[in-house]
């Protein structure tokens, strides 16, 4: 009947919300494994049936968790005080990570054991250090812990204070304890002024900087990481300028080759690329694999933070050890404003990957034609050929994309007339915007229609080669149009794109589409087609001053 009563008045009790920390690190590093837990509060239903803690052993350690002392003192001596869970935790863990300090009082009352170490080694005391509770602290200590402990990591209550921004509790360790010795290493080779400028506690470190602690050190860790590659990597802006003013730290880089302008600039923090900017750090500095800090903001898609390197200075065709520039790994990954932004700075349009492929060979390849329409525009070299000797528009008809080899045949053909036609000016497309892609206007929905008809209806089994050679079409044009297969009746698609392809030129060179296409017709010996298209098109414009 006792037991029934006791269950009840713990499942009525509320569960009040762990603030354990306010300033918590990310759960993601390295350095808080084995208190996520705790900082999350995700172990509450965390027993299962390997669990080896009996039921009022079960409900001992949620009392402790909640700091019901009453429920405590209730089970008292029936219940062993170490009872550990399936991560070796006891009661005095979860009670010295949620601040209860009557709970902690009534363990240690109980002799619990005060250095009882989680599978992570962490003890009671990393805990209290952690979650900043100096007055449980000091219970700790007087009850005999072990100030030196460290954990799996080899982070001692030193290391646990500095992350969390408890200056009270490193005041209490040097001064008091007089246990300076603490300011060491950890496994991964992180003293508590590093930790702090990691995890971006600024008052920890104005105070360890301060000539009463002078435990300030810009000394690197395992991975020659500073201080300053530790904040600015995790984007805390207020440490980097800290840091930035008080030293004179600025290019160094870590085994990676990575200095902290490019781990900020990786990890899209955009102020202190900012701030690590104007203290004048280098853009252009190249990791071990060739990269430079515009490489990993072209490929992630951070465009601010492309025109804000770019506006320092940065070079806009560094090629990583894959002899990839930024503007690849921006078609690569399909970043539009990135592209635009690179693409209007100047880049280097025609730089050629490891693989001799140009970004319109990759844009072919993704069949993105919104990608190919802002490379064309820009003045591909579109002869270039990747190692299997494919141009980009042996790829794309490779891979079947009709659109994108129409498009590229229409540059090509429009390149050539430029060429030859080097006296236009520079306003020959202000009435009518260069575009490659399908044309779905209405003022050449006639002429369009005549094409359809025309492929469709009239033409036979390679009249429309014929028709292409006449036009100067290349063999490689053909071919690649031809490429498309759709059963025996391919060639009637075939000639209809061909006189799409045809059409966009005519209009961009302003000549008369019918009268080429009289000609043409006339050319390859199709006297009575060309009468009938001339005739078609003389009636239709006959419609057109009626309806006028």
């Amino acid at each position: 009947m006792e037991r029934m009563s006791l269950k009840e008045r713990m499942g009525a009790q509320l569960m009040k919300e762990l603030n354990l920390n306010p300033k918590t690190p990310k759960t993601t590093k390295k350095a808080v494994k084995g208190f996520t837990d705790f900082i999350q509060n995700e172990e509450t239903n965390s027993y299962n049936n390997e669990e080896m803690l009996l039921e009022l052993e079960k409900e001992y350690i949620e009392a402790a968790k909640i700091n019901d002392v009453q429920t405590m003192k209730i089970l008292g001596r029936a219940v062993k005080v170490d009872a550990k869970n399936l991560h070796d935790r006891t009661a005095l863990h979860y009670a010295v990570a949620g601040k209860n300090i009557e709970a902690v009082q009534v363990l240690l009352q109980r002799r619990a054991n005060i250095n009882q170490e989680d599978k992570h080694g962490v003890t009671a005391i990393h805990l209290a250090a952690w979650f900043g509770s100096l007055p449980i602290l000091k219970l700790l200590v007087q009850g005999g812990a072990d100030q030196k402990v460290e954990n799996a990591l080899g982070m001692n209550i030193m290391h646990c204070a500095a992350i969390n921004n408890h200056t009270d509790i490193m005041t209490f360790i040097i001064y008091d304890l007089m246990m300076k010795e603490l300011d060491k290493e950890d496994l991964s080779g992180h003293r508590a002024f590093a930790l702090a400028a990691e995890h971006g506690s600024v008052e920890m470190l104005q105070m360890l900087m301060e000539e009463a602690y002078n435990m300030a050190t810009m000394e690197e860790d395992q991975n020659r990481n500073t201080p300053l590659h530790l904040a600015a990597g995790n984007g805390h802006l207020d440490v980097v300028q800290l840091l930035l003013k008080s030293f004179e730290t600025r290019n160094e880089v870590n085994m990676a080759g990575e200095t902290a302008l490019y781990l900020a600039a990786g990890a899209g923090h955009e102020d202190c690329v900012q701030a690590l900017l104007e203290a004048g750090c280098d853009p252009n500095i190249v990791t071990m694999d060739q990269s430079s800090a515009l490489h990993p903001v072209s490929e992630k898609g951070h465009t601010s933070l492309v025109r804000l390197l770019i506006e320092n200075s940065a070079h806009l065709d560094l090629q990583n050890q894959h002899l990839q520039a930024p503007l690849y790994l921006a078609v690569k990954n399909c970043h539009i404003p990135v592209i635009h932004t690179l693409l209007e700075a100047g880049c280097n349009i025609n730089v050629t990957d490891h693989r001799s492929q140009t970004v319109l060979h990759v844009a072919a390849e993704l069949a993105r034609v919104d990608i190919v329409e802002m490379l064309l525009k820009a003045g591909m070299n579109l002869v270039l050929q990747d190692k299997q000797g494919k141009t980009a528009l042996g790829v794309a008809a490779r891979a079947d994309e009709v659109i994108i080899v129409d498009m590229i045949i229409k540059a090509e053909r429009y390149l050539t007339w430029r060429m030859a036609n080097t006296e236009l000016n520079e306003n020959l497309h202000s009435q009518t915007p260069l575009t490659f892609k399908l044309d779905h206007r209405t003022e050449s929905k006639q002429t369009r229609s005549t094409a359809w008809h025309l492929a469709y209806r009239l033409l036979k089994p390679g009249d429309w080669k014929r028709l292409a050679l006449h036009w100067h079409f290349t063999e490689q044009q053909v071919a690649a149009i031809e490429e498309q297969w759709t059963g025996q009746q391919s060639y009637q698609e075939h000639g209809n794109r061909m006189l799409l392809i045809w059409l966009h030129g005519v209009e961009l060179a302003q000549r008369s589409p019918a009268k080429e296409l009289y000609q043409g017709l006339l050319a390859i010996g199709n006297k009575t087609i060309a009468d009938k298209i001339r005739m078609d098109t003389e009636e239709g414009d006959m419609k057109k001053c009626i309806l006028s």
